[in-house]
């Protein structure tokens, strides 16, 4: 979900470093930020981790606006925490990005510019408080699946980073799962709720995996430096097939009248995701793209005093070292 539409770079660099840099890679070692790279390397991984970090920070926005809203004082707090961990989920993956050379206002511009992009899913509404429980239960279920692997991923920094996020995406499915639990076992109207939350959020979940392999051009390389572990097609279906059950235990029923089980692959068949939809969210056209760069952009313009502030105190704490010295 985070490499969706990132592109592996070619690299011209000297053969023999290459093939020094590559053997690295297939022994599993980790290659750190002060060792030598690919450029295209550097700049695939920009670009993901980039990605990845600004889907955390918009990802607080369709959650955000519900904390005050939630239905009780500790699904309040509970729903304050996950939006706090989302938060911090950005700042490890900027941080990570920043060991290749980037800064983190360089990583927002490009993304307010729309040189970078961020999941396809935060572009999706939630329209009541079973939509919570789905983006906990499908959109958070979709990230682990996606983020476990990336523990394993060839960057030391970005590896590192996901240990931490992928335990407390653990606890952000969770939570989500536990709303769709209380809903489904409600009344009859808060059922409803649910699987209408499930209707709408179903595809837009498969499509977090990005598009099908035989038009994903890019994978190859970035799953020859590990910068990807799976490719997308397997991940869709490790998703759907653990998630299926789940919406089986739930008593509510995934929108899909061609799913079913197949023995032989040992997995779910499954009808695939519009992809002329994904392909018009990913090119800003979503039912909110433009309000969630509508807030990007404010929170970045509303914010430009403070950055102000502490680089004139930075200034001065260095002026005053300098003249100390």
């Amino acid at each position: 979900m985070y490499a969706q539409m990132v592109k592996s770079e070619a690299t011209n660099e000297d053969p023999a470093k290459l093939a020094a840099f590559q053997a690295r890679i297939d022994a599993g070692e980790k290659i750190e930020p002060k060792e030598w790279m690919p450029e295209g390397y550097r700049k695939t991984l920009i670009r993901q981790i980039g990605q990845h970090a600004h889907s955390e920070i918009v990802g607080q926005l369709p959650e955000g606006n519900w904390i005050t809203r939630a239905p009780t004082l500790e699904r309040k707090a509970i729903l304050l925490a996950k939006v706090q961990d989302e938060a911090g989920h950005g700042l490890y993956l900027y941080c990570a990005a920043e060991t290749l050379g980037v800064s983190r206002d360089e990583l927002t511009e490009a993304l307010l510019s729309g040189k970078m992009k961020y999941s396809s899913i935060f572009n999706y509404p939630t329209l009541n408080w079973a939509d919570i429980g789905a983006v906990g239960w499908l959109v958070d279920g979709a990230a682990i699946m996606n983020q476990v692997p990336l523990q394993r991923t060839s960057f030391g920094p970005y590896s590192r980073a996901m240990i931490r996020i992928c335990k407390e995406e653990s606890f952000h499915q969770r939570q989500g799962y536990d709303i769709m639990m209380k809903m489904a076992k409600g009344t009859p109207e808060q059922k409803a709720m649910a699987q209408d939350a499930l209707n709408r959020f179903w595809y837009p979940s498969l499509m977090m995996f990005g598009p099908s392999d035989k038009d994903s051009v890019h994978s190859a390389q970035s799953m020859a430096w590990k910068i990807k572990i799976n490719t997308n097609d397997e991940l869709r279906q490790k998703f759907v097939d653990q998630t299926v059950p789940q919406a089986e235990y739930l008593g509510l029923t995934i929108p899909d009248p061609d799913l079913r089980w197949n023995e032989e692959k040992g997995g779910y068949d499954f009808s695939e995701p519009d992809w002329s939809e994904f392909f018009e969210v990913i090119k800003g056209n979503g039912p909110c793209n433009a309000e969630r760069m509508e807030a990007r952009q404010k929170a970045w313009d509303d914010g430009a005093w403070f950055r102000e502030g502490l680089m004139a105190h930075a200034r001065k704490r260095s002026a005053a070292k300098v003249a100390a010295e």
